[in-house]
């Protein structure tokens, strides 16, 4: 029995099994409660800074309206609505992530069919439902939300600038005159049948071939599409949030948002919501 019970030969979690002759041996030991230090972190309430990256969300586009401000000019919109947004999963020191940032995993819009065995593995690990979209945002630590927590429509303030980044509307295969706004060939004087095509696209023997990046006809739009804009209005009570101009994508459409990258620190927020929430 030394020669089986030894743990440098054995592998005794074979024997923790339930039902095992050798269960008595090796006993299962009991798990012990696990510290999360971003509940403790969000309890000490970090303090917001210049160079702090906030966390985003998704949301989903719901279709356009028309505002009017205290000018009486009316102000075109697009409204996006939050559908159950939580944090998924946390990972420091995670691959092609900067060191001093954490990779946050954000969920949105409950599924309830249709989920595969490792995804629900995934989401049961962090104690949240099933999500349709999953997007990853890499803040800094003062900015990390414990797994589990809700992120509404509160995160985000009127007249704040946002960066929403969303799939352009797919035109199929188009030709050079639409895709990259060519002039075409003339429309009279012995143009047969090719008033818009592209023309020559190469030179002579040499180089004998079409350089890459040539602007030829192909498929067009269905590319990642980033739009900065500003908050028009928030509601709360209906997790609405109404942004400025028009945002790429179809109704019902996935759309990233976070505070704008090009306005650093408080250039993002008007006066009255710093520090942010």
């Amino acid at each position: 029995w030394t020669f089986l019970t030894s743990p440098a030969r054995v592998d005794t979690t074979r024997y923790q099994r339930r039902g095992s002759v050798l269960s008595k041996y090796f006993p299962r030991e009991k798990p012990t409660e696990v510290i999360d230090k971003w509940k403790l972190q969000l309890e000490q309430k970090p303090q917001w800074t210049e160079n702090s990256i906030r966390l985003g969300a998704i949301a989903r586009k719901k279709g356009m309206t028309a505002l009017w401000d205290e000018w009486g000019v009316r102000q075109p919109c697009t409204i996006l609505q939050f559908e159950d947004v939580q944090v998924v999963q946390i990972v420091e020191n995670k691959k092609f992530v900067k060191p001093h940032l954490v990779s946050v995993q954000i969920g949105c819009s409950n599924k309830e069919k249709n989920v595969s065995r490792p995804l629900l593995g995934h989401f049961k690990a962090a104690g949240v439902a099933p999500k349709w979209k999953l997007c990853d945002f890499h803040v800094t630590s003062d900015a990390v939300l414990p797994v589990g927590s809700e992120i509404k429509t509160a995160h985000f303030v009127p007249g704040q600038y946002v960066d929403l980044q969303a799939p352009s509307l797919g035109k199929g295969f188009a030709g050079v005159m639409k895709r990259w706004g060519f002039k075409g060939l003339p429309a009279s004087h012995g143009t047969s049948k090719t008033h818009r095509s592209a023309g020559s696209t190469g030179q002579n023997q040499t180089p004998g071939r079409v350089f890459k990046g040539k602007k030829m006809a192909g498929r067009m739009g269905g590319n990642n599409v980033t739009v900065s804009t500003k908050i028009l209005k928030i509601d709360n009570a209906l997790n609405l949030i109404y942004v400025k101009g028009p945002v790429p994508g179809y109704k019902g459409q996935f759309v990233r948002i976070r505070d704008a990258v090009k306005k650093q620190g408080a250039a993002c927020f008007p006066q009255d919501y710093i520090p942010p929430p």
